[in-house]
This record gives structure tokens, sequence and C-alpha cells, in this order.
């Protein structure tokens, strides 16, 4: 099995459950030829850097996933026969890609863990005496 990422652009003019439900149909199509999602990540509407198919915004949608080399064809297929996708881009990681996936991943989810505990610990500085001046 290998590891493969797979970022696709949605065309803009879908409603938030529209686009959630075509995010969910390219799951099931991996899921359902044995692939297992390890990462999903929904990066929202951007501006593109060029209009495509007259549309100056797309909403982005990334995926990681491991698989055998079948599935990638069958999931580009599959994009391809989907009138919402404007673009796609999919691509087999190497080790070295692979292990920055999973460390950019554990530190993504650190901070989130880091920022519930000191809210609980957090002490009072003391506070420096202001001292007025005044014109006499």
């Amino acid at each position: 099995m290998y590891n493969y990422e797979t970022v696709f652009i949605l065309t803009p003019v879908l409603s938030e459950p529209q686009m959630k439900e075509a995010v969910e149909k390219f799951k099931t199509v991996l899921t359902d030829n044995g692939a297992t999602i390890e990462n999903e990540e929904l990066w929202g509407m951007h501006k593109l850097a060029y209009p495509i198919q007259k549309k100056s915004t797309g909403f982005y949608a990334f995926l990681e996933f491991a698989g055998e080399p079948t599935i990638v064809s069958k999931l580009e297929t599959a994009y391809r026969r989907d009138e919402k996708v404007i673009r796609f881009l999919t691509f087999r990681q190497d080790k070295y890609a692979h292990e920055y996936a999973l460390k950019r991943r554990s530190l993504k989810k650190a901070p989130k863990a880091e920022e519930a505990a000191p809210a609980e610990t957090v002490e009072t500085a003391p506070q420096a005496e202001v001292n007025e001046v005044t014109n006499e």
C-alpha cells in the first residue's frame, strides 16, 4: 500500500451541504475500493490564481489516504465525471513526504491540547504599583 494526497477544487456556487456531500462522495469512492483515509482537511473558499471555467474562486478540499495504485485511476475517473470539480491533483507521497505529513498532523493537533491546559493553570502576576505623578 502506498500513501497518497489529493487536492480538489469544487465550484464556488455550491451550498455548504452540497459541498460536504461532494467530499463525502469522493471519500466513499476511496473507502469502497479499499483505501483508508488518514486525514481530511476542508480548506474553504479561496481565490484561484487564474480563472477556471469563468470562475475566480473555488472551494478547496484535501485528503490523505493509503491504498493500492489502482485506486488513483478510479478516484480520478470520479473527479472527471463530477461537474462540481473544476480541478484536481493526486500524487503519491515518498517516505519523506509521508513523514512530514505525519509530523504536520501531530503539530496541528498538539496546540489544541496545549491551549486548554494553560487556561486552567494561569497564575496572575503581581500588578506593578503605579505611582501617580502630580504637578504641584
